[in-house]
């Protein structure tokens, strides 16, 4: 059938195509079926029903779906059902507990990438490896797959370098320390980050308080031989897009899968261009990984893994059992980041240790002598602080950091939580600290947030604890509650 394309400045997150409930009659398709677009090329995307903004005879595109055609309102395409994706029969297949090879895999991926798999599909492919698990020759299937179905990014420099932590704690703001010291000290860092899922704040949610995240790959390219690093949101790149996909579902149905969580790592990483990466798993109470044991199984994984890409991959287990940092939201990370580079007497202390022990770690990797002295003197001579800027700098493409700092602001309303007894603080929860930071309104509200006055250790009564803030008093005043009835802060 063919019908009269209508752009819609509309962002659905997949590509999607609006059709007139009497067009899906006249098609056969109901809503989240899938349709095969056809005019120059072939996609294929959700369909959704809404008859008051779509005509009957016309195809609404989804910004997504419009983006990938590229065709101008009122010209036509041709529109059919799409039939059963032979990817359906390879899910089952790993539902049933049986080992796909690389083929199958390889399809099976091309077919997300590509818009032939509907999420309940994915989400049935994505239990199935929680359910199943992957053997490791799978996951390093998967993780070709899914570098194979992406763009790719190529560095020169003997050192191109990173680092990632598979997350879980609050605050942890390390990415943006260890990529200003490490560039510094000549690395390359072609560094991409996601925004937050389930914490206060991603690495690009809180460098985008100061700076541009989304660059294109020819920017990231330019910036990066200027500079010798970025900190850019890899959400737009097309770097292993098959990954941004399946997290989608994983976030849907809050699933912790292993397989994924690997191929999702090492994939981005061999996408762009790094060769020398370390990997950082806290473990503990509160973490992804609740043991050693544990942290260190999944890092044994990870070093299969980089064997078999020609990595030179380092793991190391860091203690997770309470939150990094100060400050937790956009704004307050950034400026305990500011403030570990500045060498402030007030920065916090746990930031900057943990930052200099990794990148000494990445340093050593990279084959620089003495690099836990090196790291500490590029961090208080400042050189690391001046890279920052620069970096930040060449991403908005002027020379406006100071600007931008001083712009920062914290929210308009805040409370100031004091200890109500003298004893010692046993616990402080990361889930607990992110729940109560989305509930002040991160990471949307950048402004908003907490700051934590104090970390496990003594305290005595009246003593400052917590002091949140927030732009609305409605949410201010629900934090409080939050904080009375799942107390994510234990004295004893």
């Amino acid at each position: 059938m063919k019908l009269r394309i209508k752009n819609l400045n509309w962002l659905a997150g997949r590509p999607v195509a609006i059709l007139n409930d009497n067009t899906a009659k006249k098609l056969n398709v109901f809503a989240n079926d899938r349709v095969e677009i056809n005019n120059s090329k072939k996609v294929y995307a959700i369909v959704d029903i809404f008859p008051k903004v779509i005509k009957n005879g016309e195809i609404g595109l989804s910004e997504e779906l419009s983006n990938v055609l590229r065709l101008k309102n009122k010209s036509y395409v041709k529109v059919r059902t799409s039939e059963l994706s032979d990817a359906t029969h390879l899910i089952q297949k790993k539902v049933a507990g049986k080992k796909l090879s690389q083929t199958e895999i390889t399809y099976l991926i091309s077919e997300i990438v590509h818009n032939n798999l509907t999420e309940a599909e994915i989400a049935y492919f994505t239990a199935a490896e929680k359910l199943n698990g992957m053997s490791i020759e799978e996951t390093i299937d998967l993780t070709r797959a899914m570098v194979k179905t992406g763009a790719r990014l190529k560095f020169s420099g003997k050192y191109i370098a990173d680092k990632h932590c598979i997350g879980g704690i609050a605050g942890n703001r390390t990415t943006p320390l260890v990529v200003a010291i490490c560039a510094a000290a000549g690395l390359t860092l072609p560094k991409t980050s996601s925004r937050a899922i389930t914490s206060a704040s991603g690495t690009a949610d809180v460098i985008e308080t100061i700076s541009n995240v989304d660059l294109s790959i020819n920017e990231i390219k330019t910036i990066v031989k200027k500079t010798g690093a970025c900190l850019a949101w890899g959400g737009s790149l097309g770097l292993a897009p098959s990954d941004d996909k399946i997290i989608r579902v994983e976030r849907l149905l809050n699933l912790d899968i292993e397989p994924q969580l690997l191929a999702s790592i090492i994939s981005k990483k061999v996408a762009a261009g790094s060769k020398y990466i370390l990997i950082d798993i806290p473990y503990g109470k509160g973490s992804k990984r609740t043991t050693l044991k544990k942290a260190e199984a999944l890092g044994k994984k990870f070093k299969l893994l980089g064997k078999s890409f020609n990595l030179k991959l380092k793991v190391v287990h860091t203690k997770g059992s309470e939150p990094i940092g100060n400050g937790f939201g956009p704004a307050l990370e950034m400026l305990d980041v500011i403030s570990v580079l500045q060498n402030k007497f007030d920065q916090p202390k746990d930031l900057r240790e943990k930052s200099l022990f990794l990148a000494s770690e990445l340093m050593g990797l990279c084959k620089i002598k003495n690099s836990k002295k090196k790291a500490e003197e590029i961090l208080s001579s400042g050189q690391a602080y001046e890279k920052f800027k620069e970096i930040i700098n060449a991403q908005n493409g002027k020379n406006n950091f100071d600007k931008k700092v001083r712009d920062l602001h914290l929210a308009k309303y805040k409370k100031m939580i004091k200890a109500n007894k003298t004893g010692r603080i046993i616990e402080i929860s990361n889930k607990g600290i992110n729940s109560l930071c989305r509930t002040l309104g991160t990471p949307e509200t950048v402004s908003s947030g907490a700051y934590l006055h104090k970390h496990v250790g003594k305290i005595r009564k009246g003593e400052p604890l917590i002091t949140i803030y927030s732009e609305s008093k409605t949410k201010l005043k629900e934090a409080v509650e939050y904080l009375k009835e799942f107390k994510p802060i234990k004295i004893r």
